[in-house]
Protein backbone atom coordinates (compact mmCIF):
# COMPACT_ATOMS: atom_id res chain seq x y z
CA UNK A 1 0.00 0.00 0.00
CA UNK A 2 2.86 2.36 0.87
CA UNK A 3 4.53 1.66 -2.48
CA UNK A 4 1.23 2.22 -4.27
CA UNK A 5 0.71 5.56 -2.52
CA UNK A 6 4.26 6.61 -3.32
CA UNK A 7 3.77 5.70 -6.98
CA UNK A 8 0.55 7.70 -7.11
CA UNK A 9 2.22 10.74 -5.56
CA UNK A 10 5.10 10.60 -8.03
CA UNK A 11 2.71 10.27 -10.96
CA UNK A 12 0.74 13.30 -9.73
CA UNK A 13 3.96 15.28 -9.31
CA UNK A 14 5.05 14.43 -12.86
CA UNK A 15 1.64 15.41 -14.27
CA UNK A 16 1.90 18.78 -12.52
CA UNK A 17 5.42 19.31 -13.76
CA UNK A 18 4.59 18.59 -17.42
CA UNK A 19 2.73 21.87 -18.10
CA UNK A 20 5.55 23.83 -16.47
CA UNK A 21 8.09 21.92 -18.53
CA UNK A 22 6.21 22.64 -21.75
CA UNK A 23 5.91 26.27 -20.73
CA UNK A 24 9.68 26.47 -20.14
CA UNK A 25 10.45 24.81 -23.49
CA UNK A 26 8.20 27.32 -25.28
CA UNK A 27 9.68 30.36 -23.52
CA UNK A 28 10.22 32.24 -26.79
CA UNK A 29 6.60 31.71 -27.85
CA UNK A 30 5.27 32.59 -24.39
CA UNK A 31 7.21 35.86 -24.45
CA UNK A 32 5.14 36.88 -27.47
CA UNK A 33 1.98 36.61 -25.35
CA UNK A 34 3.23 39.11 -22.75
CA UNK A 35 2.76 42.35 -24.81
CA UNK A 36 -0.92 41.69 -25.67
CA UNK A 37 -1.61 40.60 -22.08
CA UNK A 38 -0.07 43.84 -20.81
CA UNK A 39 -2.08 45.79 -23.38
CA UNK A 40 -5.33 44.20 -22.22
CA UNK A 41 -4.44 44.68 -18.56
CA UNK A 42 -3.46 48.34 -18.93
CA UNK A 43 -6.26 49.47 -21.26
CA UNK A 44 -9.09 47.10 -20.26
CA UNK A 45 -8.71 46.03 -16.64
CA UNK A 46 -7.06 48.99 -14.91
CA UNK A 47 -9.68 51.50 -16.21
CA UNK A 48 -12.50 49.30 -14.84
CA UNK A 49 -12.51 51.25 -11.60
CA UNK A 50 -13.91 54.12 -13.66
CA UNK A 51 -17.34 52.43 -13.76
CA UNK A 52 -17.77 53.60 -10.15
CA UNK A 53 -18.31 57.02 -11.68
CA UNK A 54 -21.81 55.80 -12.61
CA UNK A 55 -22.67 55.93 -8.90
CA UNK A 56 -21.29 59.44 -8.37
CA UNK A 57 -22.03 63.01 -9.34
CA UNK A 58 -18.60 63.22 -10.89
CA UNK A 59 -17.02 66.64 -11.04
CA UNK A 60 -13.87 67.05 -13.07
CA UNK A 61 -12.53 69.65 -10.63
CA UNK A 62 -13.23 67.59 -7.49
CA UNK A 63 -11.70 64.47 -8.99
CA UNK A 64 -12.76 60.86 -8.77
CA UNK A 65 -12.29 60.37 -5.02
CA UNK A 66 -13.88 63.63 -3.88
CA UNK A 67 -17.05 63.50 -5.97
CA UNK A 68 -20.24 62.70 -4.00
CA UNK A 69 -21.85 59.26 -4.20
CA UNK A 70 -25.47 59.21 -5.43
CA UNK A 71 -26.29 55.49 -5.78
CA UNK A 72 -28.55 54.59 -8.72
CA UNK A 73 -29.60 58.16 -9.48
CA UNK A 74 -28.18 58.18 -13.03
CA UNK A 75 -29.64 54.78 -13.90
CA UNK A 76 -33.09 55.99 -12.85
CA UNK A 77 -32.57 59.17 -14.88
CA UNK A 78 -31.76 57.10 -17.97
CA UNK A 79 -34.76 54.79 -17.54
CA UNK A 80 -37.03 57.82 -17.14
CA UNK A 81 -35.44 59.85 -19.93
CA UNK A 82 -37.73 60.76 -22.88
CA UNK A 83 -35.17 59.27 -25.29
CA UNK A 84 -34.93 55.90 -23.50
CA UNK A 85 -37.43 53.87 -25.53
CA UNK A 86 -36.38 55.43 -28.83
CA UNK A 87 -32.70 54.72 -28.15
CA UNK A 88 -33.43 51.14 -27.06
CA UNK A 89 -35.68 50.55 -30.08
CA UNK A 90 -33.07 51.80 -32.52
CA UNK A 91 -30.32 49.81 -30.82
CA UNK A 92 -32.24 46.54 -30.81
CA UNK A 93 -33.69 46.88 -34.32
CA UNK A 94 -30.40 47.89 -35.95
CA UNK A 95 -28.55 45.12 -34.09
CA UNK A 96 -31.11 42.51 -35.15
CA UNK A 97 -30.94 43.69 -38.76
CA UNK A 98 -27.15 43.50 -38.71
CA UNK A 99 -27.33 40.07 -37.10
CA UNK A 100 -29.98 38.75 -39.48
CA UNK A 101 -28.23 40.02 -42.63
CA UNK A 102 -24.61 40.45 -41.64
CA UNK A 103 -24.11 37.19 -39.75
CA UNK A 104 -25.08 34.68 -42.49
CA UNK A 105 -23.54 36.77 -45.30
CA UNK A 106 -19.89 35.70 -44.66
CA UNK A 107 -20.98 32.08 -44.31
CA UNK A 108 -22.78 32.18 -47.65
CA UNK A 109 -19.80 33.88 -49.31
CA UNK A 110 -17.41 31.28 -47.88
CA UNK A 111 -19.62 28.43 -49.14
CA UNK A 112 -19.81 30.01 -52.59
CA UNK A 113 -16.06 30.61 -52.77
CA UNK A 114 -15.43 27.02 -51.71
CA UNK A 115 -17.31 25.84 -54.79
CA UNK A 116 -15.22 27.95 -57.19
CA UNK A 117 -12.78 25.76 -59.09
CA UNK A 118 -10.86 28.47 -60.98
CA UNK A 119 -8.24 29.55 -58.45
CA UNK A 120 -7.42 32.79 -60.27
CA UNK A 121 -11.04 33.92 -60.15
CA UNK A 122 -11.34 32.77 -56.53
CA UNK A 123 -8.32 34.83 -55.48
CA UNK A 124 -9.63 37.92 -57.27
CA UNK A 125 -13.02 37.64 -55.54
CA UNK A 126 -11.35 37.08 -52.16
CA UNK A 127 -9.08 40.09 -52.58
CA UNK A 128 -11.88 42.39 -53.74
CA UNK A 129 -14.17 41.30 -50.90
CA UNK A 130 -11.44 41.58 -48.23
CA UNK A 131 -10.26 45.09 -49.15
CA UNK A 132 -13.18 47.11 -47.69
CA UNK A 133 -12.41 45.78 -44.21
CA UNK A 134 -9.11 47.65 -44.21
CA UNK A 135 -10.77 50.96 -45.10
CA UNK A 136 -11.75 53.23 -42.23
CA UNK A 137 -15.38 54.15 -41.74
CA UNK A 138 -14.46 57.71 -42.70
CA UNK A 139 -13.58 56.52 -46.20
CA UNK A 140 -16.47 54.06 -46.46
CA UNK A 141 -19.00 56.65 -45.33
CA UNK A 142 -17.50 59.06 -47.87
CA UNK A 143 -18.11 56.50 -50.61
CA UNK A 144 -21.69 55.93 -49.43
CA UNK A 145 -22.46 59.65 -49.20
CA UNK A 146 -21.01 60.23 -52.66
CA UNK A 147 -22.97 57.34 -54.21
CA UNK A 148 -26.23 58.38 -52.54
CA UNK A 149 -25.79 62.09 -53.11
CA UNK A 150 -28.61 64.09 -54.66
CA UNK A 151 -26.16 66.00 -56.84
CA UNK A 152 -24.40 63.63 -59.24
CA UNK A 153 -24.87 60.60 -57.00
CA UNK A 154 -24.24 57.36 -58.89
CA UNK A 155 -27.38 55.67 -57.62
CA UNK A 156 -29.65 58.58 -58.54
CA UNK A 157 -28.10 58.81 -62.00
CA UNK A 158 -28.62 55.07 -62.55
CA UNK A 159 -32.23 55.17 -61.40
CA UNK A 160 -32.92 58.15 -63.63
CA UNK A 161 -31.29 56.45 -66.61
CA UNK A 162 -33.53 53.43 -66.00
CA UNK A 163 -36.48 55.82 -65.73
CA UNK A 164 -37.38 54.45 -62.29
CA UNK A 165 -37.43 57.93 -60.78
CA UNK A 166 -37.95 61.39 -62.22
CA UNK A 167 -36.25 63.51 -59.54
CA UNK A 168 -33.15 62.65 -57.48
CA UNK A 169 -33.84 61.22 -54.02
CA UNK A 170 -31.98 62.39 -50.93
CA UNK A 171 -31.47 58.91 -49.53
CA UNK A 172 -29.57 60.12 -46.48
CA UNK A 173 -32.31 62.60 -45.69
CA UNK A 174 -35.14 60.06 -45.60
CA UNK A 175 -35.44 58.19 -42.26
CA UNK A 176 -37.15 55.21 -43.91
CA UNK A 177 -34.00 54.43 -45.93
CA UNK A 178 -31.42 54.81 -43.18
CA UNK A 179 -31.52 51.32 -41.65
CA UNK A 180 -31.21 49.68 -45.08
CA UNK A 181 -28.27 51.92 -46.03
CA UNK A 182 -26.53 51.28 -42.70
CA UNK A 183 -26.88 47.49 -42.85
CA UNK A 184 -25.93 47.28 -46.53
CA UNK A 185 -22.83 49.41 -46.02
CA UNK A 186 -21.77 47.31 -43.01
CA UNK A 187 -22.21 44.03 -44.86
CA UNK A 188 -20.23 45.31 -47.85
CA UNK A 189 -17.39 46.37 -45.57
CA UNK A 190 -17.10 43.21 -43.45
CA UNK A 191 -18.41 40.30 -45.52
CA UNK A 192 -15.07 39.40 -47.10
CA UNK A 193 -13.00 39.55 -43.94
CA UNK A 194 -15.64 37.66 -41.98
CA UNK A 195 -15.57 34.81 -44.49
CA UNK A 196 -11.88 34.10 -43.78
CA UNK A 197 -12.62 32.10 -40.63
CA UNK A 198 -15.32 30.06 -42.33
CA UNK A 199 -13.11 29.34 -45.33
CA UNK A 200 -10.42 28.10 -42.94
CA UNK A 201 -12.98 25.87 -41.22
CA UNK A 202 -14.22 24.52 -44.56
CA UNK A 203 -10.62 23.77 -45.60
CA UNK A 204 -10.40 21.39 -42.62
CA UNK A 205 -13.30 19.22 -43.79
CA UNK A 206 -12.24 15.70 -44.71
CA UNK A 207 -12.33 15.42 -48.52
CA UNK A 208 -13.10 11.71 -48.27
CA UNK A 209 -16.57 12.66 -47.02
CA UNK A 210 -17.24 14.58 -50.24
CA UNK A 211 -15.97 11.68 -52.34
CA UNK A 212 -18.23 9.24 -50.50
CA UNK A 213 -21.19 11.58 -50.91
CA UNK A 214 -20.49 11.92 -54.65
CA UNK A 215 -20.42 8.14 -55.03
CA UNK A 216 -23.78 7.99 -53.27
CA UNK A 217 -25.16 10.47 -55.81
CA UNK A 218 -25.32 13.59 -53.65
CA UNK A 219 -25.22 16.84 -55.58
CA UNK A 220 -22.87 19.70 -54.64
CA UNK A 221 -25.76 21.57 -53.04
CA UNK A 222 -26.73 18.48 -51.04
CA UNK A 223 -23.12 18.07 -49.88
CA UNK A 224 -23.13 21.63 -48.54
CA UNK A 225 -26.11 20.87 -46.28
CA UNK A 226 -25.13 17.38 -45.13
CA UNK A 227 -21.33 17.75 -44.90
CA UNK A 228 -19.98 21.29 -45.01
CA UNK A 229 -22.46 23.10 -42.77
CA UNK A 230 -22.65 20.39 -40.04
CA UNK A 231 -18.84 20.21 -39.97
CA UNK A 232 -18.29 23.94 -39.53
CA UNK A 233 -21.29 24.32 -37.19
CA UNK A 234 -19.10 24.56 -34.02
CA UNK A 235 -17.37 27.63 -35.49
CA UNK A 236 -20.71 29.11 -36.54
CA UNK A 237 -22.15 28.59 -33.06
CA UNK A 238 -19.17 30.23 -31.34
CA UNK A 239 -19.42 33.33 -33.54
CA UNK A 240 -23.18 33.40 -33.09
CA UNK A 241 -22.75 33.42 -29.30
CA UNK A 242 -20.32 36.34 -29.58
CA UNK A 243 -22.75 38.14 -31.90
CA UNK A 244 -25.57 37.73 -29.36
CA UNK A 245 -23.28 39.12 -26.66
CA UNK A 246 -22.74 42.21 -28.82
CA UNK A 247 -26.44 42.61 -29.58
CA UNK A 248 -26.58 46.05 -27.95
CA UNK A 249 -23.52 47.21 -29.88
CA UNK A 250 -25.45 48.48 -32.88
CA UNK A 251 -22.49 50.55 -34.09
CA UNK A 252 -20.87 53.87 -33.47
CA UNK A 253 -18.56 55.13 -36.21
CA UNK A 254 -20.81 54.05 -39.06
CA UNK A 255 -23.91 55.63 -37.52
CA UNK A 256 -22.08 58.77 -36.43
CA UNK A 257 -20.69 59.35 -39.93
CA UNK A 258 -23.73 58.35 -41.99
CA UNK A 259 -26.38 60.02 -39.82
CA UNK A 260 -25.08 63.58 -40.06
CA UNK A 261 -28.50 64.95 -40.92
CA UNK A 262 -30.48 65.84 -37.75
CA UNK A 263 -33.61 64.51 -39.47
CA UNK A 264 -32.22 60.99 -38.95
CA UNK A 265 -31.88 61.35 -35.17
CA UNK A 266 -35.12 59.45 -34.46
CA UNK A 267 -33.93 56.35 -36.36
CA UNK A 268 -30.17 56.55 -35.83
CA UNK A 269 -29.71 57.34 -32.15
CA UNK A 270 -28.41 54.17 -30.44
CA UNK A 271 -26.81 53.60 -27.04
CA UNK A 272 -23.24 54.28 -28.24
CA UNK A 273 -24.07 57.51 -30.03
CA UNK A 274 -26.31 58.57 -27.14
CA UNK A 275 -23.45 58.04 -24.67
CA UNK A 276 -21.12 60.01 -26.92
CA UNK A 277 -23.55 62.90 -27.29
CA UNK A 278 -24.54 63.07 -23.63
CA UNK A 279 -21.20 62.20 -22.10
CA UNK A 280 -18.72 64.03 -24.32
CA UNK A 281 -20.72 66.85 -25.88
CA UNK A 282 -22.82 67.64 -22.80
CA UNK A 283 -20.11 66.61 -20.30
CA UNK A 284 -22.50 64.49 -18.22
CA UNK A 285 -19.80 61.94 -17.45
CA UNK A 286 -21.54 60.05 -14.62
CA UNK A 287 -24.78 59.75 -16.58
CA UNK A 288 -22.97 58.47 -19.70
CA UNK A 289 -21.00 55.99 -17.58
CA UNK A 290 -24.24 54.67 -16.07
CA UNK A 291 -25.71 54.15 -19.55
CA UNK A 292 -22.54 52.37 -20.69
CA UNK A 293 -22.56 50.15 -17.58
CA UNK A 294 -26.21 49.28 -18.20
CA UNK A 295 -25.32 48.23 -21.75
CA UNK A 296 -22.36 46.14 -20.53
CA UNK A 297 -24.49 44.35 -17.91
CA UNK A 298 -27.16 43.46 -20.48
CA UNK A 299 -24.48 42.26 -22.91
CA UNK A 300 -22.95 39.94 -20.30
CA UNK A 301 -26.40 38.55 -19.52
CA UNK A 302 -27.15 37.92 -23.20
CA UNK A 303 -23.77 36.24 -23.64
CA UNK A 304 -24.42 33.91 -20.68
CA UNK A 305 -27.91 33.01 -21.95
CA UNK A 306 -26.67 32.36 -25.51
CA UNK A 307 -23.83 30.21 -24.19
CA UNK A 308 -26.22 28.20 -21.98
CA UNK A 309 -28.53 27.55 -24.94
CA UNK A 310 -25.61 26.62 -27.19
CA UNK A 311 -24.27 24.20 -24.58
CA UNK A 312 -27.28 21.97 -25.26
CA UNK A 313 -25.96 21.38 -28.78
CA UNK A 314 -22.50 20.52 -27.43
CA UNK A 315 -20.86 23.76 -28.61
CA UNK A 316 -20.21 26.62 -26.20
CA UNK A 317 -17.58 29.08 -25.07
CA UNK A 318 -17.42 27.64 -21.58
Amino acid sequence: MAQSATGTDSTAARSKAKPLLRLFKQWDIQLMVIPPMLLIFVFSYIPMYGVLMAFQDYNIFNGFWNSPWVGFKHFEAFFNAPEFWNVMRNTVVISLLKLGVGFPAPIILALMLNEVRRMAFKRIVQTVSYLPHFLSWVIVSGFAISILSVDNGSLNILLQKLRLIEEPIGFLSVPEYFWSILVTTGVWKEIGFGSIVYLAAIAGVDQAMYEAASIDGASRLRQIFVITLPTIMPVVVIFFILAIGNLLSAGFEDILLLARNPILRDVSDVIDTYVYRIGINNQRFSYATAVGLFKAAISVGLLAIANALARRSGNSLW
